[in-house]
């Protein structure tokens, strides 16, 4: 299976933290993570929509993205970043795939400096980071911070943490204090896809 073909099924998938937000609510909200895949027609590219919500609210979910995979050096995943122009018609799509035939290639927004980089740290899974620099800048509480993201994901958990630090000190802003969010994979959404969705991916 082609490297790329193997990363993308492995990422999209259905996360879930429910058990950690039971054994400690007070620390952790119920969140659940989708990443789709995207027809390859959307964005004529390999690509993904992810969504992210609280359990007790799933149609308005609190983060949404598009996303295109590009094939790095050194065996590195490329995952860019792009904003909706409307993404409360997007909101739902796990439960309504047809939803994604909403996303306009043309009216995304880039989100510049904030790629994230994945690489392989065994057979089936993936260790990610923003790209370097420093560049994916972040609003909070009025000032801007620079997003520095960790995420690690195989066949079954996902876990992350999101944290913002101030580019002139480097000290921590925002974030979570209590360590990173553990999700388990409670479905794969990626299984059918086949090399033919890689077309053009290094174009």
């Amino acid at each position: 299976m082609h490297p790329s073909l193997a990363f993308a099924r492995t990422l999209c998938g259905h996360y879930s933290n429910r058990k950690q937000a039971q054994s400690d609510p007070s620390k952790f909200a119920h969140i659940n993570i989708f990443f789709l895949p995207l027809p390859w027609a959307v964005l004529e590219a390999p690509g993904f929509y992810s969504e992210q919500s609280y359990d007790h609210d799933p149609w308005r979910p609190y983060r949404q993205g598009v996303h295109r995979l590009r094939a790095g050096s050194e065996g590195i995943h490329i995952v860019e970043n792009y904003g909706l122009a409307a993404p409360e018609r997007v909101a739902g799509a796990p439960q309504h795939t047809s939803l994604l035939d909403a996303i306009d290639a043309q009216s995304l927004k880039p989100r510049c400096g904030c790629a994230m980089h994945f690489r392989s740290v065994r057979d089936g899974a993936y260790e990610g980071c923003v790209e370097p620099g420093k560049g994916c800048m972040v609003p909070r509480d009025g000032k801007l911070t620079y997003l520095v993201s960790e995420v690690n994901v195989d066949q079954q958990s996902w876990s992350s943490r999101d944290r913002g630090f101030d580019p002139a000190t480097d000290q921590a802003v925002w974030g979570s204090e209590h360590g990173l969010l553990q999700f388990e994979r409670v479905a794969s959404l990626a299984d059918h896809l086949t090399d033919d969705w890689l077309k053009g991916l290094n174009d």
